[in-house]
C-alpha cells in the first residue's frame, strides 16, 4: 500500500472524523469566547492561540486530503466547500479585511461535510431548488396581486403599511409570518375598514398555509429520495462485495478440486 491510499485511508477512519468533528465543535467555543471582552482582556492570548491551533489543524487536514486524493480532490462539491472555508481564514484580518475575521465563524459550517446526516439535509436542500424556484415565482405573483390590492385599498388611511407597493409587500410579508399581523396590522386597518378581513384572512390562507407547506415538502421529499438513493448505493456496495467474495470462495473451490 503506498504513502497515498495509507493516508486516505487514515483520513476515512472513524476515529480521524470523530477527531475533526471534536476540533470543529471546540473552535465554535473558542470563536464565541472572542466575543467576551472581559475574557478576552483575561485571557485574549490564550484563546487566539487556540484558535489559530485549530486552523492550524484544519490546514493539514487539507492539505493531507490534496495529497490523497491529487487532482480529484476538486471533483468534490463537499472538498471545494472546505477549501474555500479554510482560504477565508487564511486571508489577513487587518486594515480594510478586518471584516473576514467575523467570517472565521463559518469554519463551524465544516461540520455539515463531515456528519453524513448534515450533507444529506443540505442535498436535498439543493436538490429541491429548481422546484422551489416555481414556488417563489408563485409566491411572487401572490405578493404582487396583494400589494397592488392593499396599497389601493388601504393606503390612503394607513400610509405607513400600505403607502406604496414597497410598503405594501413588506407589510404583508409580516403578515405571511402572523408576527403581530392581527393586534398590530388587522384590526387597526378593521376599525376604519370592517370587512378588511375579507382580504387578509385569504391572504394569509393561501400564502402562510398553501405556498409555504409546498417548499417544505418540495425540501421533505428531496431529503427522502437523496437518503433512499443513499441506501441503494451502499445495498449495492454490499452486494458487489458479497458476489466478490462468493467469486473467491468458487475459485478457490475449483482450485482443490483440481
Amino acid at each position: 500500500m503506498t504513502l497515498r491510499q495509507r493516508t486516505a485511508t487514515l483520513l476515512n477512519t472513524p476515529l480521524f472524523v470523530n477527531l475533526i468533528i471534536g476540533v470543529i465543535v471546540f473552535n465554535a467555543i473558542i470563536l464565541g469566547l472572542e466575543t467576551s471582552k472581559p475574557l478576552m482582556a483575561r485571557v485574549g492570548r490564550l484563546i487566539t492561540l487556540l484558535d489559530q491551533l485549530c486552523l492550524t489543524i484544519f490546514v493539514i487536514e487539507l492539505l493531507a486530503k490534496l495529497f490523497a486524493s491529487g487532482p480529484r480532490f476538486f471533483r468534490s462539491g463537499w472538498n471545494i466547500f472546505d477549501f474555500v472555508i479554510v482560504g477565508v481564514s487564511l486571508l489577513p484580518g487587518g486594515g480594510g479585511l478586518s471584516v473576514l475575521r467575523a467570517l472565521r465563524i463559518f469554519r463551524v459550517m465544516r461540520v455539515i461535510s463531515v456528519v453524513p446526516s448534515l450533507r444529506r439535509v443540505v442535498e436535498g436542500f439543493i436538490t429541491a431548488l429548481p422546484g422551489m424556484g416555481s414556488v417563489f415565482l408563485l409566491m411572487g405573483i401572490v405578493f404582487y396581486i396583494g400589494s397592488v390590492m392593499a396599497t389601493k385599498l388601504f393606503g390612503d388611511s394607513f400610509p405607513e403599511w400600505f403607502g406604496s407597493l414597497g410598503q405594501s409587500g413588506y407589510s404583508l410579508f409580516q403578515i405571511m409570518t402572523l408576527e403581530s399581523w392581527s393586534m398590530g396590522i388587522v384590526r387597526p386597518i378593521m376599525e376604519v375598514y370592517p370587512y378588511a378581513w375579507a382580504f387578509f384572512v385569504p391572504f394569509i390562507l393561501v400564502t402562510t398555509f398553501a405556498v409555504v407547506n409546498l417548499l417544505v415538502g418540495l425540501i421533505v421529499n428531496s431529503m427522502q429520495d437523496a437518503h433512499a438513493e443513499e441506501d441503494n448505493a451502499a445495498t449495492d456496495a454490499y452486494r458487489d462485495d458479497v458476489m466478490a467474495k462468493l467469486d473467491a470462495i468458487e475459485k478457490r473451490l475449483a482450485g482443490l478440486d483440481k
